[in-house]
């Protein structure tokens, strides 16, 4: 907030807000990574804004599983506001780019921090707002038409998410998620639980596009410049993941209708997902559909409510953020150098220029999960989970998922890098990769190296996410500590 603030002040200074955004994230990103080993080596911190105790006050819980989700969301802050600098033009920039990011990573941060239902609302609605300026700056049709769509679809989450609370508050009295984990459980009326975890199980669903709730992302993912569509595709989906396993964990346990519902869900997402990115043409529309595709991954480690298919779902959103952020900076990239993102007006890339293809390759096939890079290992994680949890028809779609990724992801390899370039005429889209100064292209290149270095250490480095996976799995599925520390009085005051 503090960053967003400061940029405020410096709206008609281009050059001062993107060397303040710059030094901003990444002192951001350096206060995330103090944040996680705190946590990490001495355990949950907890805050009670005003000095109110739990559970009538908002609390502000840092356990693992929260401070991972901080420091992604700062990793790909960074990178997305280095590779902004150079990728966004003059006159979106002047419509506020950068103050509404960090607001943006304010809302994301402050949403994976709650410890209070209501306050996770409040938090989505400042997503929601910064997301709906950065899809709309430059206020081409296409982007209009995108921004339409998406805030009308999120905007009935909202309302869904909003009257789950008042279903919670009003039978039990509370909005902190620690006391609505006692409380719902002495609850007699499970179908009156189911109803309203029901109503989150949708709103979370429309933020996270999951089958049939998905048709808003691939029609406004691809519209705003790659930029924003580098921070959509890698955190916007995943604040609904976060939320629905937080919820999923904590306040609705152990219901075997609504694994059921989550199991098939996730089935219909991963096959939906596939097949679209199979029939399109367009690079962002490709990667939009292969987000809707990993989501059912995720989906389905929740559907399976087991330790090990959690530990698959903690991996893979590790995993996935690091990725999308990336994949959707390589289709920038593509975009600067060639004019277009249709894959048929494409190839070429790996003749011209061959160690930047070879970077590229670095996330399309961490994508893929070809061993040892990371997508690989979680979808282990899955299918043991599925196979202890008797889930054969849901390995089965993970499987089926995995393989129509693999042959997506060839389809653009073959399409972009190796076959013969066709030779179009160059769009009028500004300045191309060609065109910009030595020191500009490293600027655009630094983020995807910096990014394709981390999805190196989560594969071939798998053992420590895999250490951290396990121990928020452990949290998560055993969260008497959570209940405890947020309801005890030893808190730190804010």
């Amino acid at each position: 907030m503090a960053s967003a603030v400061l940029l405020l002040f410096f709206w008609s200074y281009i050059k001062a807000q993107k060397f303040l955004s710059v030094i901003l994230s990444l002192v951001g990103l350096g206060i995330s990574i103090w944040l996680f080993s705190a946590v990490y080596d001495g355990g949950m911190l907890v805050t009670q804004s005003g000095n109110w105790s739990a559970p009538f006050g908002i609390s502000f819980v840092a356990d693992t599983f929260a401070v991972t989700m901080v420091l992604l969301a700062a990793i790909a802050g960074f990178a997305v506001s280095v590779f902004a600098t150079v990728s966004m033009n003059k006159a979106r920039l002047q419509f506020g780019f950068f103050p509404m990011l960090h607001f943006l990573i304010m809302g994301l941060q402050g949403a994976f921090l709650t410890g209070d239902i209501f306050n996770l609302y409040v938090w989505f609605e400042v997503i929601i707002i910064s997301s709906f300026v950065l899809i709309t700056i430059g206020g081409k049709k296409a982007q209009l038409e995108g921004a339409i769509k998406y805030v009308a679809l999120n905007l009935l989450a909202s309302i869904f998410f909003l009257i789950g609370i008042a279903f919670l508050y009003g039978l039990t009295g509370s909005l902190n998620m620690a006391d609505l984990a006692l409380k719902v459980q002495e609850i007699e009326n499970k179908g009156l639980i189911n109803v309203t975890a029901s109503l989150f199980l949708v709103a979370f669903g429309i933020k996270s596009a999951v089958f049939p709730l998905y048709f808003w992302l691939p029609a406004s993912y691809h519209t705003p410049p790659p930029a924003v569509a580098a921070i959509f595709g890698g955190l916007l989906t995943k604040v609904g993941v976060y939320a629905m396993v937080r919820t999923f964990t904590l306040i609705f346990v152990g219901d075997d209708f609504l694994s059921l519902v989550l199991s098939v869900m996730a089935a219909l997402t991963i096959l939906s997902g596939a097949l679209g990115a199979m029939v399109h043409q367009h690079l962002g529309k490709i990667f939009g559909y292969l987000i809707i595709c990993h989501i059912g991954f995720m989906m389905a480690g929740i559907g399976m409510m087991t330790e090990l298919a959690i530990v698959g779902t903690v991996f893979y959103l590790v995993h996935d953020i690091i990725v999308k952020t990336n994949l959707f900076m390589v289709s920038g990239i593509i975009l600067k150098i060639n004019g277009t993102q249709n894959i048929k007006e494409l190839g070429g890339m790996y003749k011209n220029y061959p160690l930047l293809s070879l970077l590229l390759a670095i996330p399309l096939f961490s994508l893929v999960g070809i061993p040892p890079l990371s997508g690989f290992w979680a979808k282990l994680f899955f299918i043991q989970g599925g196979l202890e949890s008797g889930e054969y028809i849901l390995i089965t779609f993970i499987v089926l998922g995995s393989f129509l990724t693999l042959w997506v992801i060839a389809k653009v390899w073959v399409e972009v890098f190796w076959k013969k370039g066709v030779n179009l005429p160059k769009k009028a889209i500004g300045r191309y990769f060609h065109e910009l100064r030595q020191r500009e292209k490293w600027v655009l290149l630094l983020p995807i190296v910096f990014l394709s270095i981390i999805s190196l250490y989560i594969g071939l480095g798998a053992e420590n996410i895999i250490s951290l996976s396990q121990r928020i799995a452990s949290e998560l599925m055993n969260p008497a500590a959570y209940i405890e520390n947020v309801m005890s009085q030893n808190q730190i005051e804010l």
